[in-house]
């Protein structure tokens, strides 16, 4: 197999040789909600009854509720983070169901949470208001981010020139956090990128920028994460059901830095190689991958000199915009290190 193309390594990057796993810091893990309702789609939606399980396992379990703020995150990615296991809520789109119906059950509760502003919808129907967003914003509790201005992919389109591809990128991530600084007066670094989509222009914008990005592939943010890519797991109705989120809110972040995993923009190989080295002395009888729509994958294991390097391969091309092999090795104590490999299909509709 012929080893694919790597990301884009940002300025901050794990200080530890690749394969080599240290200590294990907690992480945090990072959840994705959009729509807090009943009367929208089970894909980006979480019922209210399903929320507040949720709210109430993350009490349960005991974990430190985590404020995202760039500091947070820059010690979080550097492995700082003390003993126990982190767990930050994330809003994308500033709909209004997140201020109607998540907004005042967190604010009781005394939990943070971080609402990615797509910024040309503010006060159309179904989104917050530019008021209400002010009053959120006001509070402790509450970080403000941006989801750019109009929610387009951001990958580079058929036909597009790499300028013209630059320019689209400047003018939605700039256009979009300059809108929320005018209207609330918050100057944001952080970027939820729309559908979860990124590529190296996109990381390398956010670099220029100093700003900080989160997708929606699953697994725990920590010292292997790439700052403008960092992973954060769905809980819609769809995903996040309460069977399988105490696994999440348990997990460690995979010890294979994102600069060293394949680009997940799918180009002429299809379906795409995963080509990783985990750690030396890691069982690949123990790690378990899984391609979407096709369950458990085969994997080639070759002992070389610094860990274990790991290939697998989907046996279908994938035909979906968005798709992810996920995978999982024992970290002891039932929990799982957890690594979800996302793929952007540029071939197949937006959206």
């Amino acid at each position: 197999m012929k080893p694919t193309n790597r990301l884009y390594r940002f300025a901050v990057t794990t200080t530890l040789s690749l394969g080599m796993a240290s200590g294990v810091h907690a992480g945090v893990a990072t959840l994705a909600y959009h729509h807090v309702s009943t009367e929208t789609p089970p894909s980006t939606t979480t019922s209210p009854s399903l929320f507040k399980d949720q709210l109430a396992l993350i009490e349960k379990l005991d974990l430190e509720k985590v404020s995202i703020t760039p500091e947070r995150i820059q010690a979080t990615l550097k492995g700082e983070d003390s003993g126990t296991m982190g767990v930050a809520l994330t809003f994308d789109d500033a709909y209004e169901s997140v201020y109607t119906k998540a907004w005042p059950l967190l604010k009781k509760k005394e939990i943070p949470l971080t609402v990615f502003v797509l910024s040309g919808s503010v006060g159309d129907h179904g989104y917050m208001s530019w008021e209400q967003l002010q009053e959120m914003a006001e509070h402790e509790l509450v970080t403000i981010g941006s989801h750019s201005l109009n929610h387009g992919s951001m990958l580079r389109r058929p036909r597009e020139s790499a300028q013209a591809h630059a320019e689209r990128i400047a003018r939605e991530l700039d256009q979009g956090a300059q809108r929320i600084e005018a209207q609330i007066g918050v100057k944001t670094r952080l970027y939820a990128h729309p559908y979860g989509e990124f590529s190296q222009p996109v990381l390398e914008a956010l670099q220029e920028r100093g700003w900080y990005g989160f997708a929606q592939h699953s697994g725990v943010i920590g010292e292997h994460s790439h700052p403008g890519a960092m992973p954060r797991f769905a809980v819609a109705d769809a995903y996040g059901g309460i069977d399988t989120l105490g696994d999440k809110l348990k997990a460690r972040n995979f010890p294979v830095s994102r600069a060293n995993l394949p680009t997940p923009v799918i180009s002429d190989n299809n379906p795409p190689l995963l080509d990783m080295t985990v750690p030396e002395g890691w069982d690949s009888a123990q790690m378990n991958c899984f391609a979407s729509g096709e369950g458990k994958m085969g994997l080639d294991a070759e002992p070389i000199a610094n860990g274990l390097r790991i290939r697998a391969r989907a046996n279908n091309a994938i035909k979906a915009r968005r798709s992810r092999y996920n995978c999982t090795y024992p970290a002891g104590n039932g929990r799982f290190y957890w690594l979800s490999q996302p793929w952007f299909n540029p071939q197949a509709p937006e959206g």
